[in-house]
């Protein structure tokens, strides 16, 4: 079953850069652990998505990458 985004009246979870994401280019940029821990695909293209050929068909996985 595919998780749902969280609601908005739950608080977001610290991000620890180099763990959770990091900077490319002064762009943030989340990690797959980061991506597969929150547990959905958010169907942006992320560039490291876990999701990729299961909740995200369709997606371009570097559609981040041309920014």
């Amino acid at each position: 079953m595919k998780k749902k985004a969280p609601k908005d009246d739950q608080p977001e979870p610290k991000l620890i850069e180099g763990v959770d994401f990091y900077f490319d280019k002064g762009l943030m940029v989340l990690t797959g652990k980061y991506l597969k821990d929150r547990g959905y695909c958010c169907g942006n293209g992320c560039r490291h998505c876990p999701y990729v050929g299961e909740e995200a068909r369709g997606q371009s996985k570097n559609s981040s990458r041309s920014l």
